[in-house]
């Protein structure tokens, strides 16, 4: 049986006007990589925030690794690689200072992972820390999180700052951790860093979780979409007459359609004796799977 390491139940906090997290249930377990997806404000931060023990819900509960969130804040922070959504360091002349002071406080004996997290970022810790660049305190702030080789990580918004080089380097940090075993739950309002490195991913907005989904669903899915386009209309009657399968989306010369895949053959029978122009396949990405599930909501994607 499958361990949840971190869990969540009921879990209400309410601010008011429309602010907040409302019901929220979610579970991730062990060595899983979960991604936590929405639009800023949607409240991705408030659900990291009570996980951790930061505040206290109206209702419901949290647990990371069986600890509830508000009572057992302490220890789950000491067992817990977390990187915050805001950055705030403490006074210390370089990033290698806090870096140094950070070891101290994990007991980090053996710094070869910190360097090597280092050098997969690029990073320059011997940089005035009050005066790095937004990535730079971001790639710091990554860097003192996961020296500690932590079993869980906790990770809010992690990319924020970072090139798409550098986006890389760390989506590939992540895919390390996962193969030592590690969960994780990151947030992020990237569809594609999610859809490349997570096992499973739910979306938030306006407070509320309104799907979770399956990434290895989404990769193999059990149809296919494909888009013909025809050279003229009586190729599109010709294709029609032989194949019987739903027809998504239809113009005078084009058809979207979909249909189970022991069925391809099928439609490449029917579609042989057409002068078709255009045939490919529309595969569905995270986006586009969310963008279907506001609409089918009556949500509109991007609204506040």
């Amino acid at each position: 049986m499958s361990e949840d390491i971190i869990k969540i139940k009921n879990l209400t906090k309410d601010y008011g006007q429309g602010r907040g997290i409302f019901d929220m249930n979610l579970s991730v377990q062990k060595n899983e990589v979960f991604g936590f997806i929405g639009t800023n404000g949607s409240g991705k931060t408030t659900t990291i925030r009570n996980l951790m023990g930061f505040i206290k819900p109206d209702n419901g509960k949290s647990s990371v690794n069986g600890l509830n969130s508000w009572e057992a804040s302490a220890t789950i922070m000491q067992n817990v690689s977390y990187v915050p959504g805001e950055i705030a360091f403490p006074s210390f002349a370089t990033g290698t200072d806090f870096l140094k002071s950070q070891a101290d406080y994990l007991g980090v004996k053996d710094f070869s992972y910190m360097n090597h997290i280092i050098e997969l970022l690029q990073l320059d810790p011997t940089a005035n820390l009050k005066r790095m660049s937004k990535g730079m305190k971001q790639k710091t702030a990554i860097v003192a999180a996961l020296m500690g080789k932590k079993e869980i990580l906790v990770l809010d918004e992690p990319t924020t700052g970072l090139d798409p080089l550098m986006r890389d380097s760390f989506l590939e940090l992540i895919q390390e951790e996962k193969s030592q075993g590690h969960t994780i739950f990151m947030s992020s309002h990237i569809f594609e860093e999610i859809e490349q490195v997570c096992d499973k991913v739910a979306m938030i907005k306006d407070g509320h979780i309104i799907n979770t989904l399956s990434l290895y669903d989404l990769r193999h899915p059990t149809e296919k979409h494909f888009i013909i386009e025809f050279a003229d209309i009586e190729g599109k009657q010709i294709f029609l007459t032989h194949f019987n399968k739903i027809v998504l989306n239809e113009s005078e010369n084009s058809l979207e359609v979909r249909l189970p895949l022991g069925e391809i053959n099928h439609l490449l029978f029917s579609v042989k004796d057409c002068h078709i122009t255009n045939f490919q396949e529309r595969h569905l990405s995270l986006q586009k799977y969310f963008m279907n599930t506001y609409k089918k909501e009556g949500h509109k994607y991007g609204e506040n």
